[in-house]
Protein backbone atom coordinates (compact mmCIF):
# COMPACT_ATOMS: atom_id res chain seq x y z
CA UNK A 1 0.00 0.00 0.00
CA UNK A 2 1.14 3.42 -1.22
CA UNK A 3 1.94 5.03 2.73
CA UNK A 4 1.65 8.38 0.35
CA UNK A 5 -1.82 7.59 -0.95
CA UNK A 6 -4.74 9.94 -0.46
CA UNK A 7 -7.23 9.01 2.36
CA UNK A 8 -10.88 8.51 2.44
CA UNK A 9 -13.26 7.53 4.71
CA UNK A 10 -16.20 5.77 3.62
CA UNK A 11 -19.41 6.08 6.15
CA UNK A 12 -22.32 3.81 5.49
CA UNK A 13 -24.53 1.67 7.61
CA UNK A 14 -25.03 -0.60 4.53
CA UNK A 15 -21.58 -3.16 4.62
CA UNK A 16 -22.27 -4.82 1.52
CA UNK A 17 -21.90 -1.55 -0.33
CA UNK A 18 -19.09 -0.20 1.90
CA UNK A 19 -17.19 -3.41 0.86
CA UNK A 20 -18.03 -2.17 -2.86
CA UNK A 21 -17.05 1.42 -2.67
CA UNK A 22 -13.81 0.46 -1.00
CA UNK A 23 -12.95 -2.23 -3.53
CA UNK A 24 -13.67 0.70 -6.73
CA UNK A 25 -11.46 3.37 -4.36
CA UNK A 26 -8.92 0.76 -3.33
CA UNK A 27 -8.50 -0.55 -7.07
CA UNK A 28 -8.31 3.59 -8.03
CA UNK A 29 -5.01 4.15 -5.75
CA UNK A 30 -6.61 5.46 -2.08
CA UNK A 31 -6.15 4.27 0.84
CA UNK A 32 -9.42 3.05 2.38
CA UNK A 33 -10.86 3.46 6.01
CA UNK A 34 -14.34 2.14 6.92
CA UNK A 35 -16.88 3.24 9.07
CA UNK A 36 -20.28 1.84 9.75
CA UNK A 37 -21.86 5.03 11.56
CA UNK A 38 -21.74 8.57 11.97
CA UNK A 39 -20.39 8.08 15.12
CA UNK A 40 -17.73 5.74 14.25
CA UNK A 41 -16.18 7.49 11.60
CA UNK A 42 -16.15 10.68 13.83
CA UNK A 43 -14.06 8.37 16.44
CA UNK A 44 -12.33 7.79 13.70
CA UNK A 45 -11.49 11.51 12.67
CA UNK A 46 -10.29 12.02 16.26
CA UNK A 47 -7.55 9.32 15.71
CA UNK A 48 -6.47 9.90 11.93
CA UNK A 49 -7.39 12.96 9.36
CA UNK A 50 -8.37 11.14 6.05
CA UNK A 51 -8.23 13.57 2.58
CA UNK A 52 -12.05 13.38 2.08
CA UNK A 53 -15.18 11.89 3.84
CA UNK A 54 -17.99 10.02 1.91
CA UNK A 55 -20.77 8.99 4.08
CA UNK A 56 -24.20 7.68 3.26
CA UNK A 57 -27.16 10.31 3.76
CA UNK A 58 -29.60 8.23 5.90
CA UNK A 59 -28.39 6.24 8.51
CA UNK A 60 -28.92 4.50 12.02
CA UNK A 61 -28.26 7.27 14.64
CA UNK A 62 -26.90 10.36 13.61
CA UNK A 63 -27.44 11.01 9.44
CA UNK A 64 -25.03 12.27 6.63
CA UNK A 65 -26.16 16.11 7.14
CA UNK A 66 -25.66 15.78 11.25
CA UNK A 67 -21.98 14.35 10.42
CA UNK A 68 -21.24 16.66 8.12
CA UNK A 69 -22.23 19.38 10.37
CA UNK A 70 -19.92 17.88 12.92
CA UNK A 71 -17.07 17.53 10.77
CA UNK A 72 -17.74 21.13 9.50
CA UNK A 73 -16.92 22.52 13.37
CA UNK A 74 -13.73 20.35 13.52
CA UNK A 75 -12.29 20.47 10.06
CA UNK A 76 -14.01 22.94 8.36
CA UNK A 77 -11.01 22.48 4.94
CA UNK A 78 -11.56 18.70 5.11
CA UNK A 79 -14.55 18.12 2.10
CA UNK A 80 -17.53 15.56 2.41
CA UNK A 81 -19.61 13.96 -0.16
CA UNK A 82 -22.68 12.64 0.52
CA UNK A 83 -23.98 9.40 -1.63
CA UNK A 84 -27.61 8.33 -1.08
CA UNK A 85 -29.74 6.41 -2.43
CA UNK A 86 -33.08 8.43 -1.13
CA UNK A 87 -31.58 11.90 -3.17
CA UNK A 88 -33.97 14.18 -4.22
CA UNK A 89 -33.25 18.11 -5.72
CA UNK A 90 -33.67 19.92 -3.15
CA UNK A 91 -31.79 17.66 -0.66
CA UNK A 92 -28.75 17.94 -2.72
CA UNK A 93 -29.08 21.93 -3.21
CA UNK A 94 -29.68 22.33 0.60
CA UNK A 95 -26.37 19.90 0.73
CA UNK A 96 -24.34 21.76 -1.45
CA UNK A 97 -25.54 24.96 0.07
CA UNK A 98 -24.09 24.06 3.92
CA UNK A 99 -21.04 22.91 2.07
CA UNK A 100 -21.10 20.08 0.91
CA UNK A 101 -18.73 19.12 -2.00
CA UNK A 102 -20.95 16.41 -3.95
CA UNK A 103 -23.68 14.67 -4.13
CA UNK A 104 -24.36 11.37 -5.56
CA UNK A 105 -26.81 9.08 -5.94
CA UNK A 106 -27.60 4.99 -5.60
CA UNK A 107 -26.84 3.36 -7.45
CA UNK A 108 -23.53 5.17 -8.04
CA UNK A 109 -21.72 4.87 -11.01
CA UNK A 110 -18.49 4.29 -10.44
CA UNK A 111 -16.63 6.38 -13.71
CA UNK A 112 -18.70 9.64 -11.72
CA UNK A 113 -17.82 8.51 -8.11
CA UNK A 114 -13.71 8.15 -9.00
CA UNK A 115 -14.30 11.78 -10.79
CA UNK A 116 -15.98 13.39 -7.98
CA UNK A 117 -13.17 12.10 -5.69
CA UNK A 118 -10.32 13.33 -7.60
CA UNK A 119 -12.20 16.97 -8.34
CA UNK A 120 -12.89 16.88 -4.19
CA UNK A 121 -8.63 16.14 -3.16
CA UNK A 122 -7.92 18.14 -5.94
CA UNK A 123 -9.88 21.27 -5.42
CA UNK A 124 -8.93 20.86 -1.41
CA UNK A 125 -5.08 21.06 -2.23
CA UNK A 126 -4.13 17.03 -2.27
CA UNK A 127 -1.75 16.47 -4.92
CA UNK A 128 -2.34 13.63 -7.04
CA UNK A 129 -0.79 10.30 -6.74
CA UNK A 130 -1.00 12.03 -2.89
CA UNK A 131 2.96 12.29 -1.39
CA UNK A 132 3.74 14.38 1.46
CA UNK A 133 7.17 15.77 0.38
CA UNK A 134 6.19 19.57 0.58
CA UNK A 135 5.55 19.00 4.74
CA UNK A 136 8.69 17.02 4.96
CA UNK A 137 9.98 18.16 8.25
CA UNK A 138 6.28 18.67 9.80
CA UNK A 139 5.65 15.40 12.09
CA UNK A 140 2.19 14.98 13.05
CA UNK A 141 -0.46 13.09 13.84
CA UNK A 142 -2.23 15.24 15.98
CA UNK A 143 -6.18 16.10 14.05
CA UNK A 144 -5.54 20.20 14.63
CA UNK A 145 -2.11 20.37 12.73
CA UNK A 146 -3.43 17.98 10.17
CA UNK A 147 -6.40 20.05 9.81
CA UNK A 148 -3.68 23.11 9.51
CA UNK A 149 -1.36 21.31 6.71
CA UNK A 150 -4.68 20.53 4.36
CA UNK A 151 -5.55 24.84 5.26
CA UNK A 152 -2.05 25.32 4.04
CA UNK A 153 -1.75 22.77 1.24
CA UNK A 154 -4.97 24.54 -0.59
CA UNK A 155 -3.19 28.46 0.26
CA UNK A 156 -0.36 27.25 -1.39
CA UNK A 157 -2.15 27.18 -4.46
CA UNK A 158 -2.95 30.39 -4.51
CA UNK A 159 -0.86 34.15 -4.24
CA UNK A 160 -2.43 34.92 -1.44
CA UNK A 161 -0.37 36.89 1.37
CA UNK A 162 -0.12 34.29 4.58
CA UNK A 163 -0.19 35.30 7.82
CA UNK A 164 1.62 32.15 10.46
CA UNK A 165 1.20 33.04 13.81
CA UNK A 166 2.16 30.71 17.01
CA UNK A 167 4.14 30.71 19.76
CA UNK A 168 8.06 30.62 19.47
CA UNK A 169 9.60 27.34 18.27
CA UNK A 170 5.82 26.17 17.07
CA UNK A 171 7.48 25.69 13.66
CA UNK A 172 6.21 28.90 11.72
CA UNK A 173 9.06 28.62 9.45
CA UNK A 174 8.98 25.13 8.07
CA UNK A 175 5.36 25.71 7.78
CA UNK A 176 6.44 28.60 5.56
CA UNK A 177 8.98 26.71 3.58
CA UNK A 178 6.15 23.72 3.15
CA UNK A 179 3.80 26.42 1.67
CA UNK A 180 6.51 27.32 -1.26
CA UNK A 181 7.80 23.63 -1.41
CA UNK A 182 3.60 23.14 -2.49
CA UNK A 183 3.28 26.32 -4.46
CA UNK A 184 3.94 26.52 -7.95
CA UNK A 185 6.35 29.08 -7.14
CA UNK A 186 8.72 26.06 -5.85
CA UNK A 187 11.39 26.13 -8.58
CA UNK A 188 12.19 29.73 -7.27
CA UNK A 189 14.00 31.05 -4.48
CA UNK A 190 12.42 30.80 -0.42
CA UNK A 191 14.32 33.63 1.23
CA UNK A 192 13.48 34.45 4.71
CA UNK A 193 14.32 37.38 7.11
CA UNK A 194 13.82 38.05 10.90
CA UNK A 195 12.70 41.47 11.45
CA UNK A 196 12.94 41.69 14.60
CA UNK A 197 17.03 40.66 14.39
CA UNK A 198 18.17 43.26 12.10
CA UNK A 199 18.77 47.19 13.46
CA UNK A 200 16.09 49.64 11.88
CA UNK A 201 18.86 51.34 9.93
CA UNK A 202 20.08 48.16 8.33
CA UNK A 203 16.54 46.29 7.59
CA UNK A 204 15.25 48.69 5.43
CA UNK A 205 18.91 47.94 3.02
CA UNK A 206 18.36 44.18 3.60
CA UNK A 207 14.82 44.46 2.23
CA UNK A 208 14.77 46.76 -0.47
CA UNK A 209 18.51 47.09 -1.37
CA UNK A 210 20.97 50.35 -1.72
CA UNK A 211 22.71 52.31 -4.19
CA UNK A 212 26.14 52.89 -3.65
CA UNK A 213 26.90 55.80 -1.81
CA UNK A 214 23.31 55.65 0.07
CA UNK A 215 24.94 55.73 3.23
CA UNK A 216 28.68 55.59 4.93
CA UNK A 217 29.93 52.03 3.91
CA UNK A 218 27.39 51.55 0.50
CA UNK A 219 30.76 50.76 -1.54
CA UNK A 220 28.24 48.98 -4.19
CA UNK A 221 24.81 48.59 -5.37
CA UNK A 222 23.06 45.69 -3.46
CA UNK A 223 20.26 43.68 -3.97
CA UNK A 224 17.80 43.82 -1.09
CA UNK A 225 15.68 40.78 -0.13
CA UNK A 226 12.87 41.39 -2.46
CA UNK A 227 14.72 41.24 -5.62
CA UNK A 228 16.83 38.06 -4.28
CA UNK A 229 13.22 36.39 -3.82
CA UNK A 230 12.11 37.23 -7.29
CA UNK A 231 9.87 34.47 -8.61
CA UNK A 232 9.49 32.76 -5.10
CA UNK A 233 8.55 33.35 -1.83
CA UNK A 234 9.96 36.04 1.01
CA UNK A 235 8.94 35.11 4.28
CA UNK A 236 8.73 38.20 6.88
CA UNK A 237 9.48 36.58 10.27
CA UNK A 238 8.46 38.30 13.39
CA UNK A 239 6.75 40.64 11.23
CA UNK A 240 4.79 41.93 14.33
CA UNK A 241 8.51 43.49 15.65
CA UNK A 242 9.27 45.86 12.30
CA UNK A 243 9.70 49.33 12.89
CA UNK A 244 6.29 51.58 11.76
CA UNK A 245 8.61 53.37 9.58
CA UNK A 246 9.66 51.25 7.98
CA UNK A 247 6.17 49.75 7.86
CA UNK A 248 4.75 52.37 5.31
CA UNK A 249 7.24 51.99 2.33
CA UNK A 250 6.37 47.53 2.97
CA UNK A 251 2.68 48.54 2.38
CA UNK A 252 3.92 50.27 -0.09
CA UNK A 253 5.67 47.58 -1.95
CA UNK A 254 2.97 45.31 -1.27
CA UNK A 255 0.19 47.34 -2.83
CA UNK A 256 2.13 48.56 -5.91
CA UNK A 257 4.65 45.33 -6.84
CA UNK A 258 7.47 47.92 -6.35
CA UNK A 259 10.40 48.58 -4.50
CA UNK A 260 12.68 51.77 -4.30
CA UNK A 261 16.57 50.83 -3.08
CA UNK A 262 17.71 53.41 -0.41
CA UNK A 263 19.61 56.06 -2.46
CA UNK A 264 17.35 55.65 -5.46
CA UNK A 265 14.63 57.76 -6.79
CA UNK A 266 13.78 55.21 -9.65
CA UNK A 267 11.34 52.27 -8.60
CA UNK A 268 11.77 48.33 -9.30
CA UNK A 269 8.98 46.05 -10.20
CA UNK A 270 9.32 42.92 -8.09
CA UNK A 271 7.40 39.60 -7.97
CA UNK A 272 7.33 37.40 -4.58
CA UNK A 273 4.91 35.92 -2.80
CA UNK A 274 4.52 37.61 0.67
CA UNK A 275 4.52 35.11 3.54
CA UNK A 276 4.59 36.82 7.60
CA UNK A 277 4.80 35.35 10.76
CA UNK A 278 4.70 36.63 14.28
CA UNK A 279 4.39 35.17 17.78
CA UNK A 280 2.78 38.53 18.94
CA UNK A 281 -0.91 39.24 18.58
CA UNK A 282 -1.02 41.90 16.10
CA UNK A 283 -5.06 43.31 17.56
CA UNK A 284 -2.84 44.17 20.59
CA UNK A 285 0.59 46.08 18.97
CA UNK A 286 -2.43 47.95 16.27
CA UNK A 287 -4.41 48.69 19.61
CA UNK A 288 -1.15 50.15 21.43
CA UNK A 289 -0.03 51.97 17.93
CA UNK A 290 2.52 49.74 17.14
CA UNK A 291 1.34 48.46 13.98
CA UNK A 292 -0.45 49.68 10.99
CA UNK A 293 -3.78 48.23 10.36
CA UNK A 294 -3.79 48.80 6.71
CA UNK A 295 -0.92 46.94 6.92
CA UNK A 296 -2.66 43.85 8.63
CA UNK A 297 -4.93 43.45 6.36
CA UNK A 298 -2.63 43.63 3.39
CA UNK A 299 -0.55 40.34 5.40
CA UNK A 300 -3.56 38.69 7.31
CA UNK A 301 -5.54 37.62 3.71
CA UNK A 302 -5.27 33.91 4.76
CA UNK A 303 -4.63 33.87 8.60
CA UNK A 304 -2.87 30.13 9.87
CA UNK A 305 -2.44 29.95 13.62
CA UNK A 306 -0.04 26.45 14.41
CA UNK A 307 -0.81 24.70 18.08
CA UNK A 308 1.61 24.79 20.97
CA UNK A 309 3.21 21.44 21.34
CA UNK A 310 1.02 21.21 24.62
CA UNK A 311 -2.25 21.95 22.78
CA UNK A 312 -0.50 18.17 20.25
CA UNK A 313 0.92 15.72 22.99
CA UNK A 314 0.28 12.75 21.20
CA UNK A 315 2.99 14.56 18.64
CA UNK A 316 5.47 14.40 21.59
CA UNK A 317 5.89 10.86 21.61
CA UNK A 318 6.22 11.02 17.40
CA UNK A 319 8.33 13.86 17.09
CA UNK A 320 10.76 12.29 20.31
CA UNK A 321 11.15 9.25 18.07
CA UNK A 322 12.43 11.24 15.01
CA UNK A 323 15.05 13.28 17.00
CA UNK A 324 16.56 10.26 18.71
CA UNK A 325 16.86 9.09 15.40
CA UNK A 326 18.46 12.00 13.91
CA UNK A 327 20.54 12.68 16.71
CA UNK A 328 21.59 9.07 17.44
CA UNK A 329 22.98 9.03 13.71
CA UNK A 330 25.00 11.80 14.52
CA UNK A 331 26.39 11.14 17.79
CA UNK A 332 26.97 7.51 16.56
CA UNK A 333 24.28 6.05 18.82
CA UNK A 334 21.85 4.03 16.94
CA UNK A 335 20.48 2.44 19.42
CA UNK A 336 19.45 5.01 21.86
CA UNK A 337 16.02 5.09 23.23
CA UNK A 338 13.66 6.91 25.82
CA UNK A 339 12.97 4.68 28.99
CA UNK A 340 9.13 4.46 29.85
CA UNK A 341 9.55 7.04 32.34
CA UNK A 342 11.57 8.89 30.39
CA UNK A 343 8.48 9.58 27.93
CA UNK A 344 6.08 9.91 30.19
CA UNK A 345 8.11 12.91 31.45
CA UNK A 346 8.64 14.17 27.91
CA UNK A 347 4.58 14.01 27.37
CA UNK A 348 3.56 15.49 31.13
CA UNK A 349 6.10 18.52 30.83
CA UNK A 350 4.60 22.01 29.98
CA UNK A 351 7.02 22.72 26.94
CA UNK A 352 7.01 26.45 26.75
CA UNK A 353 9.73 26.43 24.20
CA UNK A 354 7.24 24.40 22.32
CA UNK A 355 9.27 21.78 19.40
CA UNK A 356 12.20 23.75 19.30
CA UNK A 357 12.60 23.29 23.06
CA UNK A 358 11.69 19.45 22.19
CA UNK A 359 14.52 18.91 20.51
CA UNK A 360 16.54 20.40 22.90
CA UNK A 361 15.82 18.29 25.82
CA UNK A 362 16.52 15.47 23.67
CA UNK A 363 19.98 16.47 22.13
CA UNK A 364 20.85 17.22 25.98
CA UNK A 365 20.00 13.62 27.13
CA UNK A 366 21.58 11.94 24.17
CA UNK A 367 24.81 13.66 24.57
CA UNK A 368 24.44 12.86 28.58
CA UNK A 369 22.88 9.57 28.17
CA UNK A 370 25.47 6.77 30.11
CA UNK A 371 23.54 4.12 28.57
CA UNK A 372 21.64 3.11 25.68
CA UNK A 373 18.52 4.07 27.38
CA UNK A 374 17.69 7.71 28.53
CA UNK A 375 16.36 7.26 31.97
CA UNK A 376 13.92 9.83 33.58
CA UNK A 377 16.11 11.82 35.42
CA UNK A 378 18.10 13.03 32.99
CA UNK A 379 15.06 14.31 31.00
CA UNK A 380 13.97 15.89 34.14
CA UNK A 381 17.57 17.83 34.13
CA UNK A 382 17.20 18.75 30.69
CA UNK A 383 13.99 20.10 31.40
CA UNK A 384 15.50 22.33 34.37
CA UNK A 385 13.21 20.49 36.44
CA UNK A 386 13.06 18.23 39.63
CA UNK A 387 9.57 16.52 38.29
CA UNK A 388 7.17 16.40 35.90
CA UNK A 389 4.92 19.36 35.62
CA UNK A 390 1.96 16.99 36.42
CA UNK A 391 3.11 16.52 39.44
CA UNK A 392 0.86 14.34 41.41
CA UNK A 393 -1.60 16.10 44.01
CA UNK A 394 -0.45 14.14 47.15
CA UNK A 395 3.23 14.59 46.23
CA UNK A 396 3.12 18.15 45.68
CA UNK A 397 0.89 18.85 49.20
CA UNK A 398 3.94 16.43 50.39
CA UNK A 399 6.85 18.91 49.13
CA UNK A 400 5.11 21.91 50.58
CA UNK A 401 4.95 21.00 53.59
CA UNK A 402 8.30 20.20 53.86
CA UNK A 403 9.40 23.17 52.05
CA UNK A 404 7.33 24.98 54.49
CA UNK A 405 8.35 23.38 57.62
CA UNK A 406 11.93 23.99 56.84
CA UNK A 407 11.41 27.52 56.32
CA UNK A 408 9.95 27.97 59.51
CA UNK A 409 12.06 26.32 61.16
CA UNK A 410 14.97 28.40 60.00
CA UNK A 411 13.31 31.72 60.87
CA UNK A 412 12.69 30.83 64.28
CA UNK A 413 16.04 29.12 64.55
CA UNK A 414 15.16 25.45 65.81
CA UNK A 415 12.64 27.01 68.56
CA UNK A 416 9.84 24.49 68.10
CA UNK A 417 7.71 26.30 70.55
CA UNK A 418 7.87 29.56 68.43
CA UNK A 419 7.49 27.50 65.08
CA UNK A 420 4.40 26.30 66.37
CA UNK A 421 2.57 29.27 67.50
CA UNK A 422 3.57 30.94 63.63
CA UNK A 423 2.18 27.59 62.06
CA UNK A 424 -0.94 27.88 64.23
CA UNK A 425 -0.65 24.55 65.39
CA UNK A 426 0.00 23.36 68.60
CA UNK A 427 3.70 21.50 69.62
CA UNK A 428 2.38 17.93 70.02
CA UNK A 429 0.88 18.13 66.37
CA UNK A 430 3.95 19.92 64.79
CA UNK A 431 5.85 17.38 66.58
CA UNK A 432 4.01 14.96 64.53
CA UNK A 433 4.67 16.70 61.34
CA UNK A 434 8.20 17.00 62.10
CA UNK A 435 8.51 13.21 62.81
CA UNK A 436 6.56 12.80 59.21
CA UNK A 437 9.00 14.57 57.30
CA UNK A 438 12.03 13.32 59.78
CA UNK A 439 13.27 16.95 60.35
CA UNK A 440 14.96 17.57 64.01
CA UNK A 441 14.72 21.18 65.61
CA UNK A 442 18.56 20.72 66.72
CA UNK A 443 19.12 20.80 62.54
CA UNK A 444 18.30 24.99 62.74
CA UNK A 445 19.93 25.61 66.30
CA UNK A 446 23.19 27.59 65.15
CA UNK A 447 24.42 30.43 67.50
CA UNK A 448 24.82 33.78 66.13
CA UNK A 449 28.60 32.81 66.02
CA UNK A 450 27.54 29.53 63.69
CA UNK A 451 28.22 27.34 67.03
CA UNK A 452 25.28 24.31 68.17
CA UNK A 453 23.20 25.44 71.00
CA UNK A 454 21.58 22.82 73.43
CA UNK A 455 19.19 21.51 71.35
CA UNK A 456 15.57 20.60 72.27
CA UNK A 457 15.35 16.96 73.05
CA UNK A 458 14.48 15.48 70.05
CA UNK A 459 11.06 14.84 68.33
CA UNK A 460 11.61 10.91 69.60
CA UNK A 461 12.71 11.65 72.85
CA UNK A 462 9.68 14.22 73.43
CA UNK A 463 7.32 11.90 72.61
CA UNK A 464 8.82 9.82 75.31
CA UNK A 465 8.74 12.06 77.89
Amino acid sequence: MDRNAPTVLLVDDDKDLLQLISIRLGAAGYTVRLAESAEAALASLAVERPQLVITDLRMRGMDGLALFDAIRREAPALPVVILTAHGTIPEAVAATRRGVFGFLTKPFDSKLLLGTVADALRLSGVPEGGGEDWHKGIITRAPAMETLLAQARRVAGSDANVCIFGASGTGKELLARAIHRASRRSSAPFVAVNCGAIPEGLLESELFGHRKGAFTGATQDRRGLFQAAEGGTLLLDEIGDMPLALQVKLLRALEDRVIRQVGSTETTPVDARILSATHRKLEERIAAGEFREDLFYRLNVVKLVIPSLAERREDIPLLAAHFLARLGERYGRPEIALSPEALEVLVAAPWPGNVRQLLNVIEQSVALAPSEVIPASLVRQALDSGAPSLTPLDEARRAFERDYLVRILKITRGNVTQAARLAGRNRTEFYRLLERHALEPAMFKLSPNGDSESPEPSSASRART
